[in-house]
């Protein structure tokens, strides 16, 4: 039987998802969890390696095995065994051929800046502290000029694996929710720290130190010393991944 979970969790007193020896992980939490309640060992496979302090509204494995546990009762009898910070919310069953990363049709991250002289004690672990002005106008024409099948080399953070740099950024969406500045990237897949480092990006664009002309320069110079800043990793969220089957 293959099992496909839907995840949520804050990830600030984590070390990522992926499992990483002498660091505490969410992957790591979750094996354990389904190991005690299935009396077995379980190695789960997850849509997105998030980095530490990133977190997720909707992240997906899957594991292989019989799950002796009805699914529907499945996310209380996980919950019940998981940190406070981690929740199952669905679990079902999918097609052998079912891979929570291969089988993915595109992702969806939503970074959450704060805007204010002083940082929200409500929003300090979820978002960004900007102090500046920033122009949203010139925000949403950046954003726009980034959708398309491109090559994000420029945005790309050492260290990753990816055969290509080239993604389809399906859609780049900024908004406002009174001191917060929301934007929303989906794409078929992402390079490592992408979308924190197109966010830093366009922040410079957004205080008026970058123009537009300056951020196509950017894309197409294909180099990481060419863009912005790395943005906080507290402000990520990894908001769902759309399959064939959701």
């Amino acid at each position: 039987m293959n099992v496909k979970l839907t995840v949520e969790y804050d990830g600030t007193n984590y070390h990522g998802f992926q499992v990483q020896p002498n660091a505490n992980t969410i992957q790591e939490e979750l094996e354990k969890a389904l190991a005690r309640r299935l009396n077995r060992p379980v190695r789960v496979i997850g849509a997105g390696r998030t980095d530490a302090g990133v977190h997720a509204a909707g992240q997906v494995v899957n594991f292989f095995g019989a799950m002796p546990i009805p699914l529907d009762r499945v996310p209380v009898a996980l919950n019940s065994v998981l940190p406070r910070d981690i929740r199952i919310v669905d679990a079902k069953t999918v097609s052998e051929t079912f891979h929570a990363r291969f089988s993915a049709l595109r992702k969806t991250y939503v970074y959450t800046i704060y805007r204010g002289p002083y940082h929200s004690v409500f929003w300090r672990r979820y978002s960004w502290w900007v102090t500046h002005n920033l122009d949203i106008a010139a925000m949403n024409q950046a954003a726009h000029g980034l959708v398309g099948q491109r090559d994000f080399a420029s945005f790309a953070a050492s260290g990753g694996a990816a055969k290509t740099s080239e993604r389809h950024l399906m859609e780049c969406l900024v908004s406002e929710e009174g001191p917060l500045v929301k934007v929303k990237f989906t794409a078929d897949g992402f390079l490592y720290n992408m979308v924190r480092n197109l966010m830093g990006t366009m922040v410079d664009v957004g205080m008026g130190v970058l123009s537009m002309g300056g951020l196509a320069a950017i894309l197409a110079g294909r180099d990481r010393a060419l863009a912005g800043i790395t943005a906080p990793p507290q402000g990520l969220c990894l908001e769902r991944v759309d399959y064939e089957l959701s």
